[in-house]
C-alpha cells in the first residue's frame, strides 16, 4: 500500500512536469521551461503577499518561517549558555574541556538560522512607481534597465506568472514545493517564491495577476487532466 501510494505521488509530479502547454493558447508558454527554476524548498508557508499601497505589493516572510528560522538561533545561543549556567551552579570551570566543542556547535546552528532568517526576510516587491520588481533590500537602479539580472525585471517586461511543482526527497521526509516564478517576453524566468502552501500560492498569483495586468499560468491544476 505503501509503496502503490509512492508511485502515485512520483506519477503526479510527472504528469506536472509533462503536461501539455498548449492549453494555456500562447505561443510563449511552449518556448518557456517547465521544470523547477529553484532546486529544493519548504514543506510550510514561508511568505504572505501584502498590499503596501495601490502601487506597491510585497512578499513578507511569514510567522512561521521567522519561527523556524528562530529556533536554530536559539538552539545554537542555548548550547553554550547552559554550559555556562551549569558551571555556575555546581562551582565547576566554565572553560573546560567540553565548552569549546559546544561552543563550536551552537555556533553552526545559530549561523544556519540566522543566514536563514536573513533569506526569509529578503523583500520581494513589485513597484509600479520604481517600475521593477526585485529580490533583495535594495531597488534596482537606471543601470538595470540596460544590464537586468536573475534578481530583477521591468514589470513591462513580465508576460505571465508561473505555478509549478517540485517533489523533494529527504532522508526522512518527502514533500512538495511549489515555485511562483516570472516569465518575461523573451521566455526567460525569475524566480518569486517557493514553498510548500500550494493554495496560498495559487491566491498570492491571482492577486498579482490583478496588480500586473498579466496571465497566471497553472501547472499544478492543469495536471489534474492528464
Amino acid at each position: 500500500m505503501l509503496n502503490k501510494l509512492k508511485n502515485l505521488i512520483k506519477e503526479a509530479g510527472q504528469r506536472i512536469e509533462n503536461f501539455d502547454t498548449s492549453a494555456f493558447d500562447d505561443p510563449l508558454a511552449l518556448q518557456t521551461d517547465w521544470s523547477p527554476l529553484k532546486g529544493g524548498g519548504s514543506n510550510f508557508r514561508t511568505h504572505n503577499l501584502v498590499s503596501e499601497n495601490y502601487n506597491r505589493t510585497a512578499f513578507k516572510a511569514s510567522l512561521g518561517a521567522k519561527l523556524f528560522s528562530s529556533v536554530f538561533i536559539l538552539a545554537g545561543l542555548g548550547l553554550p549558555s547552559s554550559q555556562i549556567y551549569s558551571a555556575f551552579q555546581n562551582g565547576g570551570a566554565i572553560f573546560d574541556g567540553g565548552f569549546l566543542p559546544m561552543l563550536l556547535f551552537g555556533s553552526v546552528f545559530s549561523i544556519a538560522g540566522a543566514a536563514l532568517f536573513y533569506s526569509y526576510a529578503k523583500p520581494v516587491v513589485f513597484d509600479k512607481i520604481n517600475g521593477f520588481f526585485w529580490k533583495g533590500w535594495k531597488a534596482p537602479g537606471t543601470t538595470a534597465i540596460e544590464n537586468p539580472d536573475k534578481h530583477s525585471a521591468r514589470l513591462s517586461n513580465i508576460h505571465a506568472l508561473q505555478i509549478i511543482s517540485e517533489y523533494v526527497r529527504g532522508d526522512k521526509k518527502s514533500y512538495y514545493s511549489y515555485e511562483l516564478n516570472l516569465v518575461l517576453k523573451d521566455g526567460s524566468r525569475l524566480n518569486v517564491i517557493d514553498h510548500g502552501d500550494v493554495y496560498r500560492i495559487r491566491e498570492d498569483a491571482e492577486v498579482l495577476s490583478q496588480f500586473l495586468g498579466k496571465p497566471v499560468w497553472d501547472a499544478t491544476r492543469m495536471a489534474r487532466s492528464f
